[in-house]
């Protein structure tokens, strides 16, 4: 599990690209890069790191289910994921 500060922090900076998405775009057409260097450093996309949707984890993260490697073995070991088995040969 990881800190729930951490976890805060990772949707404050979600919210913040959202919030300046529109204006980045514009600014980025317009090829005004002064202007873009004046928004906030957290309102760039590059700086959202993925979590894990069930705890926050943000290692070993599987991007196609959202989760750490860790959650999806769990739940994969008790079929809760549609389409995903245990591979035995």
């Amino acid at each position: 599990m990881a800190k729930k500060s951490k976890i805060a922090k990772a949707k404050k900076i979600e919210a913040t690209v959202a919030k300046y998405a529109a204006k980045r775009s514009a600014l980025k057409e317009a090829g005004d890069y002064i202007g873009l260097s004046k928004l906030p450093r957290n309102a760039s996309p590059v700086r959202v790191h993925n979590r894990d949707k069930i705890d926050g984890r943000p290692h070993a993260y599987m991007r196609e289910f959202g989760m750490s490697r860790l959650n999806f073995r769990q739940l994969a070991h008790k079929g809760l994921i549609p389409g995903v088995k245990k591979a035995s040969w």
